[in-house]
């Protein structure tokens, strides 16, 4: 039962099914606001839940010829299953503070490397120039907003009289108040929004991407289910 428990919260709810529908409907509303910013009026809401069924059902996964299977098919679902092991984590600890496990703060860290670790082997895998040009680029972004990360992260802990359980840091902040009220918990907290921006490639940090430079850098040789396991 305790095996069937865990497999249910990777799939399910907080899982895979889970942050696989959240993130598709927070994309839309980035989406949205960007059209708004621009005078259009933007995608209704099932626009994203379309492009992936488009991708996975209805386009073909294309391989570059010579490239590394093993490598161009296994990093999307490599950094899939990172970003679900966050989710899980995360939502699992807040709802139960007390299933919380050493470190799991840091495991959390090393896992969140992962998905942009991943785009950026497969932009290499897939022998493209502009591919190469794209994960460069994506590498020079991960040394620039780890280190503010992680010094974000610091505050909170340092908060929480240096508590490395995320389970911990939540029971402090509900018996005295929210971190987020003080000045330097405030700071952090949109030095993270900065940085949780820069991981996910949005504007102003896609130069990774670059559409109108070098034409969606790491994903250009993607399609198909590969693309649409890492959107």
């Amino acid at each position: 039962m305790e095996a069937v428990k865990y497999i249910f919260m990777f799939l399910i709810f907080p899982g895979f099914l889970f942050s696989a529908v959240m993130g598709l409907v927070v994309g839309w509303v980035d989406r949205k606001v960007t059209a708004r910013v621009q005078w259009r009026v933007g995608p209704p809401w099932y626009q994203n839940f379309l492009d992936v069924a488009k991708l996975l059902f209805f386009k073909e996964t294309l391989i570059p010829e010579g490239v590394s299977m093993a490598m161009f098919l296994g990093m999307p679902l490599v950094g899939l299953a990172a970003a679900t092991l966050v989710s899980t984590i995360i939502c699992a600890i807040n709802l139960a503070p007390g299933s919380s496990f050493i470190g799991d703060l840091i495991v959390i860290v090393y896992l969140l490397t992962i998905p942009s670790t991943a785009l950026m082997l497969g932009g290499f895998a897939s022998r493209n120039n502009l591919a190469s040009l794209g994960s460069s680029r994506e590498m020079k972004l991960m040394l620039s907003y780890e280190l503010p990360f992680i010094l974000a992260l610091t505050v909170p802990i340092m908060k929480s009289h240096y508590a490395i359980r995320l389970g911990e840091i939540i029971m402090f902040q509900r018996s005295s108040g929210d971190i987020f009220m003080s000045c330097s918990g405030a700071i952090s907290f949109f030095a993270m929004l900065l940085c949780m921006q820069a991981k996910l490639g949005f504007i102003p940090f896609d130069m990774p991407e670059a559409e109108t430079e070098i034409i969606s850098g790491p994903y250009i040789e993607y399609s198909g289910k590969a693309l649409a396991i890492f959107k």
